[in-house]
């Protein structure tokens, strides 16, 4: 269906171009996988593991094996026949943000889990600035995920083809299509402009919210590593 409708003047050499690329993106995360289970069975066996890291072990492979399921529940999408439909052949945009979302959790357990044995919690006294800083980061954390998932719909939608012309939309700041899909809820999933006018607004968000936070640690004293990873949180929102 993709070759008849979308791509029928695609050459062999650039079908395999794109075959490769998915291929070595399945040898990829069946290495990750293997990089999970194969060390957590041998400590496992060895009795290195304490009560709480086995469940948080047991959690990152089922998690990784997940990830995978839902890898290829996002690939059928695409393979699926729809007479009833004249868009072109794509992944679901729904299946395409799972499999971005759970991957991005599965980075972040593993990170958390890591370097919780690697660095020792600081002991901070729990003063009021202390505890809204932390409440701050979360929030923050939150906002970053969000965006990260609204990319996975402009992606799952070709949305970034729609406008791209930067503060504004075309000539206008809110495009007048954006409310164009009945029920209005369908629009911030399924519209492209909604779904590219969406991700903008949470991008400009997570960037003010990042700079906010670095602002605010400022006035914090924090121990040096936490004061870099903020500092670092900072520079890598402006690379983005």
């Amino acid at each position: 269906t993709a070759f008849n409708s979308l791509n029928h003047d695609m050459t062999l050499t650039e079908f395999k171009f794109i075959w490769y690329m998915e291929y070595s993106h399945r040898m990829w995360g069946r290495v990750v996988g293997l990089a999970y289970v194969l060390p957590a069975a041998y400590f496992w066996r060895k009795g290195w593991l304490s009560r709480p890291m086995k469940g948080c072990v047991l959690a990152l492979c089922g998690l990784v094996c997940f990830q995978g399921l839902l890898g290829w529940y996002m690939v059928k999408s695409g393979l699926e026949e729809k007479p009833d439909s004249y868009d072109i052949p794509r992944v679901s945009q729904y299946r395409l943000a799972a499999h971005l979302g759970s991957a991005l959790v599965l980075y972040s357990a593993s990170l958390w889990t890591g370097l919780s044995v690697l660095l020792p919690r600081h002991k901070l006294p729990e003063t009021h600035q202390v505890l809204r800083l932390r409440q701050f980061a979360h929030g923050t954390t939150a906002l970053i995920f969000l965006t990260a998932l609204s990319g996975a719909f402009v992606a799952g939608l070709d949305a970034g083809l729609v406008y791209n012309s930067f503060p504004k939309m075309g000539e206008r700041w809110i495009p007048d299509d954006l409310l164009a899909f009945s029920p209005v809820l369908r629009n911030i999933f399924e519209n492209p402009t909604t779904v590219q006018f969406d991700h903008r607004i949470l991008g400009i968000a997570s960037a003010t919210a990042v700079t906010a936070l670095y602002l605010f640690s400022r006035k914090i004293p924090l121990p040096r590593r936490t004061r870099m990873a903020v500092t670092s949180l900072l520079t890598v929102t402006c690379m983005q």
